[in-house]
This record gives C-alpha cells, structure tokens and sequence, in this order.
C-alpha cells in the first residue's frame, strides 16, 4: 500500500510538472534551461505565462500584435508600440512605475524577441507633482515617511499602476 501511495504521488508530480500552466519547480527549470534566457518574473503565475510566450514565438511573430503577445515573455507587462519614425518601436512597461526592477535582463530578453532590424526606445513613467499634491498635504508629509527619491518618484497606488 505505501509503495503505491508513493508510486501515485510521483506520477501526480510528473503529471504537474509536465504542462506549463501547472508546473512549479522542476517543470519550469526543464522548460528555461532550453531557453538562451529566463524571464525576470515576479510570481509562479507569471513565470509559466513569460515561459508559454516564449515558446509561442515563430517566423510569423512580427506583426504588432504577435510581437505584443511574445514580450509577455519578459515577465512582466512590456507593450510596443509603432512610432512616427520607420523601423522604431517604442516598449513600456504600464503596470511598473520607474525602470523595472531586472531591467537589464528584460531588456536583453525583448532585443532577442524583437525583430533586430528595429531600433528600440524604451519609456518609463513616473508619479507626478500634481498626483504628490492630492497625495500629500504638505513637504513634511513625504519627510515622515522617509522616502528616497527613487522610491517616491515610483510612489503610485497600486490601481494606479495598471
């Protein structure tokens, strides 16, 4: 009876970590080590849904669209949009305030996924004087707190972010 409660609980294992929307350990390890890169994700959720775009890309992925599906593969919202100029593309990050944290290596992530004839420009957002100013009744307000000025140029309520 015990060698077969052991012999079932392997194969529920293996059963788990063979489909990328369950895995959570060995699975995904198997799935990144095919990978030149692994996503810079903040959660399991978004780890296995980073991993699934990656492996969505193909020969056909340059139009907008199938490029916006396959940057999900940086771990975290990354959204490209067409400029004025030809062959310039512009990336942010709309639910990260600043330069995401992992940046540089979400960065090396998007320039292997986007097509390389394209120049890339990145655009960061931050919170704004008029938003501290509903936020904060006075200078004395933000110093209670302590923040640095990274931390109070990234200070944004999380509906806010996204």
């Amino acid at each position: 009876g015990e060698a077969l409660d052991g012999g079932g609980a392997a194969l529920d294992e293996v059963q788990r970590e063979m489909l990328i929307s369950t895995a959570e350990d060995w699975g995904l390890e198997a799935i990144e080590s095919l990978l030149v890169r692994r996503p810079v994700a903040p959660n399991l959720n978004r780890r296995r849904q980073a991993l699934a775009a990656l492996l969505r890309i193909g020969g056909d992925s340059f139009t907008l669209e199938a490029i916006n599906d396959n940057l999900k593969g940086c771990g975290l919202n990354a959204v490209a949009e067409e400029t004025d100029t030809p062959g310039v593309v512009e990336v942010y990050f709309p639910d990260v305030p600043g330069i995401p944290e992992g940046f540089d290596e979400m960065k090396a992530i998007l320039e292997d996924i986007l097509p390389s004839h394209l120049d890339i420009r990145y655009r960061f957002w931050y919170i704004t004087w008029a938003v501290m100013e509903e936020r904060f009744d006075t200078w004395g307000d933000i110093e209670a707190i302590s923040p640095t000025w990274e931390e109070l140029e990234k200070m944004v309520k999380e509906d806010e972010a996204g």
